[in-house]
């Protein structure tokens, strides 16, 4: 005789509830979803990122190490390393990608092609010189990021031979490659998932990293980071992943912080007289609403590919100095996560490469220009870290009531509001903003210009990249 199983109807409820909840889930606009929650170390954090071939002459994590001081003086609060794995040396160049060849370095290791996932490049030092590197930063109170490359690997990678399955391949078993001509991993492989997500606890519970930076995380399905997220918790919940992208969704499960990429060439454009200011308005409220609520983005002027390209590229030589402090200004008072590049906080204009040494020429270190910037990043990092409404995610952009050319807006948390106003033109500019029966005062923490207040309002007089933040008294 046949038996049918029942079902309690309790659990026919339970089911039909879920697929209910999960159907809506899918129906709601992004942006009418939350984004993940994450850690202090990420909304008050500043990263700084070190690119170790242009950081010392040395090119070494040894080398790095004994600056890591002057960036805890500084307020560097998260360290983010380039790839410090073994990088491939195949001499093929047809596994190069186009900017290795047009470097002239005619060098096969670029750090962005890995070998071995698994081994500290000798270049950098050995793993108890990464040991030491991550112990000195905790030390200090720094956090350190690892950079992971796994969209594709270099074409001698280890595990190619004895695992074919893990890259790639055509309908006749060639190598597939990705962009730039390296060898496209396989995430149709469920084995090549675990090795990766073993990859990504190793580094944690092998030398207590923090945090990930993902290059091009795009690329990389996103449930894989999904798993990495809920394998990573299990270890040590608050590892920090910041993917190289912006994929809508990734803050759903996945990622604390996305790359601003929509940001940067817009205030490009601005300097370079191309654009108006509220095209950066524009677009920070365009990304905002077709993303959940409380996304969060890196905010940077310079990295490592910027830093790589042709030598009147690096901001410093295009930009100048007033309008960099401006950029600066910006990214350390917007929502999200400021970030530096190595060299920025002495205003280094050298042009660096990933594919050799070009370092930094500290020499300069002590020059006025150079402790300037310093003090003036040091400064703009305190204000951050002392006003909760400049880590808080709520911004209220402010129409301008007298120039089109000026970015104005309202950072606010429970107990406080700042007005922010940047002026990215090289002429002088005027803005005011009203002020609330309710406001009795206001302290100005940071100015470059004039600011004069009356019962009614706040006047700022801006020379050409001028900037007032000025915090309300109720």
């Amino acid at each position: 005789m046949n038996r049918r199983c029942k079902v309690p109807a309790v659990l026919v409820f339970i089911a039909a509830l879920w697929s209910a909840l999960f159907a809506s889930a899918q129906e709601t606009p992004l942006n009418e979803r939350e984004a993940r929650p994450t850690t202090e170390t990420v909304t008050q954090g500043v990263i700084y990122q070190i690119n170790l071939r242009a950081f010392t002459p040395e090119g070494t994590l040894a080398a790095a190490q004994e600056k890591l001081p002057s960036l805890a003086e500084l307020g560097v609060s998260i360290v983010y390393l380039c790839p410090i794995a073994l990088s491939d040396d195949d001499m093929r160049q047809e596994f190069w990608s186009p900017r290795q060849k047009n470097s002239g370095m005619n060098n096969p290791r670029n750090p962005y092609r890995i070998k071995d996932y698994y081994a500290v490049d000798p270049e950098y030092g050995t793993e108890a010189d990464l040991q030491n590197f991550v112990d000195a930063a905790h030390s200090l109170g720094m956090k350190v990021m690892l950079d992971l490359v796994y969209l594709h690997c270099g074409p001698s990678a280890v595990f190619i031979e004895k695992r074919p399955d893990f890259v790639k391949r055509t309908a006749t078993g060639e190598i597939e490659n990705a962009a730039w001509g390296f060898p496209a991993i396989n995430f149709d492989s469920s084995e090549l998932r675990e090795y990766f997500w073993t990859n990504m606890a190793y580094w944690v519970c092998r030398f207590g990293v923090d945090g990930y930076r993902l290059d091009v995380g795009d690329g990389v399905p996103l449930n894989f980071w999904v798993e990495a997220r809920r394998r990573l918790d299990a270890i040590r919940p608050g590892v920090v992943l910041l993917s190289e992208g912006t994929r809508a969704a990734d803050q759903l499960e996945a990622m604390d912080l996305d790359f601003g990429f929509p940001f940067y060439p817009v205030i490009g454009g601005i300097l370079a007289n191309k654009r108006p200011a509220r095209d950066f308005v524009q677009t920070c409220k365009d990304v905002a609403a077709a993303r959940p609520k409380g996304t969060r983005f890196v905010r940077y002027s310079d990295n490592h590919d910027i830093a790589n390209d042709d030598y009147a590229n690096r901001r410093e030589k295009v930009w100048g100095d007033a309008a960099n402090r401006a950029v600066f200004v910006l990214n350390f008072t917007l929502d999200g996560t400021p970030m530096l590049y190595c060299g920025q906080e002495i205003a280094d204009a050298n042009r660096h490469s990933i594919f050799g040494k070009s370092p930094i020429d500290w020499t300069r270190a002590d020059s006025p220009d150079a402790r300037e910037r310093y003090a003036f990043l040091r400064n703009l990092i305190a204000i951050r870290r002392a006003c909760s409404a400049l880590t808080s995610p709520e911004i209220v952009w402010v129409s301008p009531s007298c120039s089109e050319d000026c970015v104005a807006y309202l950072r606010k948390s429970d107990d406080e509001t700042i007005y922010c106003v940047v002026n990215l033109t090289d002429g002088p500019e005027w803005e005011t903003y009203p002020l609330s029966e309710d406001v009795v005062g206001v302290e100005v923490l940071l100015s470059e210009g004039s600011v004069s207040v009356d019962d009614k309002s706040i006047r700022c007089d801006l020379p050409s990249y001028g900037y007032a933040v000025v915090k309300l008294i109720k």
